[in-house]
């Protein structure tokens, strides 16, 4: 307790439970019981500001240094995170939930070479269940009982967790022989690929992405530009059938209205999409927005409960919706097959 750790800024797109408070409060329990020092993305260019991170921890001296994001859309320099944990005798931690299915089919650098600890979700890019998994780095010579492997198995039980789920742990196994197929490797290109193409379309139509573009599964698209909130077209989204979600970007001040939205494309690459479904739906996307821009003039207020008011009386909203829906269900779901579904008979 009250360990110094630095990890990525919210709005930079780190993870919520690296540390995150505001000015007026501590947010996640991570900042609570540990003193939390966030670094951050540059302004301009959207990728981490390592300089100002090294020159940061210089001052802080933190004693874990923290890798992985939830709304990143560039790889990691693991190998300079590692001299900057060094200069402070620092751990190095890496927790790559969001890009685990990528790392393994070495479509993302691999933080294993250079940290000590690897943590990740399963029910991600990685395709498992939702679970977790801790990985720790074994030193020759090392006290047993001081080594990292009896203070990680020990946090975990009995300090943090109960019994496991033995489902869950069966469903994890299925989730890592899945991972070693080249199937897996061909989804995890198609997934990049796919991102890269949504990516470039949001961009035709001229529209501001962090970073201006993605290595990985998703694009974090700041809306800000166009005058709308993450709110507001999560809304809307949700009104015609997409699913996606409000995100801080770069410079917000709140991440409850959000200036941004986060949008993957794992699940749609696993329903069969190519690089040409996800330029149709980007245009899905910027429909959107020309919907949400005509609600707000209409709302007369930013107001999302005027703004919500509105859009339930579009017209335009319901014919979108449509549009999705009959594009939608022309992908199979993996593992339904719903030709092959006979209705029950009636119960008298």
């Amino acid at each position: 307790p009250f360990d110094r750790l630095m990890g990525l800024d919210l709005p930079s797109g780190g993870h919520l439970t690296h540390g995150y408070q505001t000015d007026k409060k501590k947010i996640s329990s991570s900042s609570i019981y540990f003193q939390s020092m966030p670094y951050r993305v540059d302004s301009e260019s959207g990728i981490i500001d390592y300089q100002r991170l090294e020159e940061n921890a210089e001052l802080y001296r933190p004693q874990l240094v923290i890798c992985g994001a939830s709304a990143y859309p560039r790889d990691w320099d693991y190998a300079r995170l590692r001299k900057i944990a060094d200069k402070h005798s620092a751990y190095l931690l890496c927790d790559m939930a969001h890009i685990s299915g990528l790392v393994a089919a070495g479509e993302q650098e691999s933080p294993f070479k250079h940290c000590d600890i690897v943590t990740t979700t399963t029910h991600k890019t990685l395709r498992g269940p939702r679970a977790g998994l801790i990985f720790f780095r074994r030193h020759a010579g090392e006290d047993k009982k001081d080594s990292l492997e009896t203070r990680v198995n020990q946090a975990v039980f009995p300090s943090c967790q109960g019994g496991p789920h033995n489902n869950t742990i069966a469903g994890i196994a299925v989730a890592l022989k899945q991972a070693n197929t080249p199937e897996f490797v061909q989804y995890s290109k198609q997934v990049r690929a796919n991102t890269q193409a949504l990516a470039a379309r949001l961009v035709s139509y001229g529209y501001r992405l962090s970073s201006g573009g993605s290595d990985n599964h998703l694009v974090l698209w700041d809306l800000k530009p166009q005058g709308l909130t993450g709110s507001k077209i999560e809304k809307v989204c949700e009104l015609v059938n997409i699913t996606l979600n409000k995100n801080s970007v770069c410079g917000d001040k709140s991440a409850v209205t959000p200036g941004g939205v986060r949008i993957g494309t794992a699940a749609l690459t696993s329903r069969g999409f190519k690089e040409q479904d996800f330029e149709a739906v980007a245009d899905f996307l910027h429909a959107t927005v020309d919907i949400a821009v005509e609600l707000q003039r209409e709302a007369g207020s930013k107001l999302l409960k005027d703004f919500m008011a509105a859009a339930a009386k579009s017209d335009k909203v319901v014919a979108l919706q449509k549009q999705v829906e009959a594009f939608a269900t022309s992908f199979p779901m993996p593992g339904f097959d719903a030709s092959k579904l006979v209705k029950p008979a009636a119960q008298h």
